[in-house]
């Protein structure tokens, strides 16, 4: 089985899907139309990028393969945190201290942005702040508390510590050694904010088509974005597929792994239970390099995500097992059910930090009329407010001011050793070394 066809039987248990309520519907892509700026994928980069072209005045058409927020972008944990799936330390090593700075600075922007559109387009999206960054260990508490100390001292980052004594007041789990909040992070419902940008790009005037996947990417002064049934002619084009682009970018397939990532929802709890078990209601994660993250809902639910695979596999009696790590975290949780358990695939790269650039920087010359052709991806997990803004960071550049976008394009990536058929059995020894050096 592919993991494009794993991804799909992973969609059907979908929380966020079952609650919510598609009220717009986009028909496929049946003729050949011309725009200033085509984007391949309906998700939050794609979307992103439609508002704001749209705001500098551009005409734009955007292609999605399935439904909009059908991927990673309506399926994740839901958590808004700020900087990269990388350190800033490794952010710090790719590109220097002060544009490792100016990153910093506009993974707070992509926080701010959220909030922009959701009051810009009155966006419904159960918001909830705070963020509680935890470790399970002494040892991985002080790592943690040096590390809080580097970004206040250097960058100007300040949040709370929770020591030991005190984490029974912040989170109600004998697991946790000690920890940190962040005011400014939170959590949401990703596929209504999704869809809540899809309906804000479509006030704008972006023409979108659903059940439209691009088939084939023909280079040229205006690049073609052929369908099953259309065409699409347009100046500039911005893929937004990450794992999705099925073929038509062969270049950018090798910089990227997918990676499947599980979350479960337990039945209502009752309200008071729900609250009790962190009573700040905010987003949590464990610091391990293979972690744990959960968040509770608006209607007393606790998701629980942990699972991941590195093989497209999907892992066995993924729901029962879910339970279970939901339980060692909550004991009073022992007995709760799970009433949806589902997962999809995200995009990672070599050193976790996100690959933005132009088709013709990854081809080297190898393809002419690639230049006009943007990308963003490898988000590794990490982007539920970056993808936000580098939408923004597209339109900038597509509109004349790339300078901030190539702050991120500067960031040197590798493809993943092995080639197509060695890289993922490389990737999953890999990453079992680090899940046993967490559990060690």
């Amino acid at each position: 089985m592919s993991f494009l066809s794993a991804d799909q039987d992973l969609a059907r248990d979908s929380y966020y899907a079952a609650t919510v309520r598609r009220t717009q519907s986009h028909p496929p892509l049946q003729e050949s139309v011309g725009c200033d700026v085509a984007i391949v994928g309906g998700g939050l980069a794609g979307l992103s990028a439609a508002i704001e072209l749209a705001d500098h005045g551009h005409r734009v058409v955007l292609l999605e393969a399935r439904e909009l927020g059908w991927g990673a972008s309506g399926r994740n944990g839901g958590q808004v945190i700020a900087g990269l799936a990388c350190d800033q330390s490794v952010v710090e090593g790719l590109v220097g201290r002060d544009d490792a700075q100016r990153i910093w600075a506009m993974t707070l922007e992509a926080i701010d942005l959220i909030h922009a559109r959701r009051r810009r387009f009155g966006i419904d999206c159960e918001w909830q702040n705070g963020f509680l960054a935890v470790a399970v260990n002494a040892k991985k508490g002080r790592e943690l508390q040096r590390w809080q100390a580097d970004m206040a001292q250097r960058y100007g980052h300040e949040t709370t510590w929770i020591a030991h004594r005190d984490m029974p007041q912040w989170i109600a789990s004998p697991r946790f050694h000690s920890g940190l909040y962040d005011v400014r992070a939170g959590h949401l419902h990703p596929l209504k904010y999704s869809l809540g940008l899809a309906r804000a790009a479509a006030s704008l005037g972006v023409r979108i088509h659903e059940q439209s996947a691009v088939t084939q990417l023909v280079p040229g002064r205006r690049v073609a974005l052929r369908t099953a049934q259309g065409e699409v002619r347009a100046a500039h084009v911005l893929l937004a597929g990450n794992v999705y682009l099925q073929g038509i970018a062969p270049a950018l397939e090798a910089r990227i792994m997918p990676v499947g990532t599980y979350i479960v929802a337990s039945e209502p709890l009752d309200p008071a239970l729900a609250r009790s078990l962190i009573p700040s209601q905010a987003a949590v994660s464990d610091t391990n390099f293979v972690l744990d993250y959960f968040r509770p809902t608006a209607d007393h639910r606790l998701l629980y995500g942990g699972r991941i695979s590195y093989s497209t596999a999907t892992p066995l009696n993924l729901e029962a097992s879910m339970q279970r790590r939901m339980a060692a975290t909550f004991p009073q949780l022992k007995q709760t059910k799970i009433t949806h358990a589902w997962g999809g695939f995200v995009d990672i790269s070599m050193n976790r930090a996100p690959d933005f650039g132009r088709l013709s920087d990854v081809t080297g010359g190898a393809a002419e009329g690639f230049a006009n052709v943007y990308y963003l991806q490898g988000f590794s997990g990490h982007g539920l407010a970056l993808t936000g803004l580098a939408g923004k960071l597209v339109a900038e550049a597509i509109s004349g001011n790339a300078s901030r976008f190539d702050t991120f394009a500067r960031i040197r990536h590798r493809p993943f050793p092995g080639g197509r058929l060695l890289r993922m059995p490389a990737l999953v020894a890999g990453m079992a070394y680090y899940r046993l050096r967490d559990l060690l």
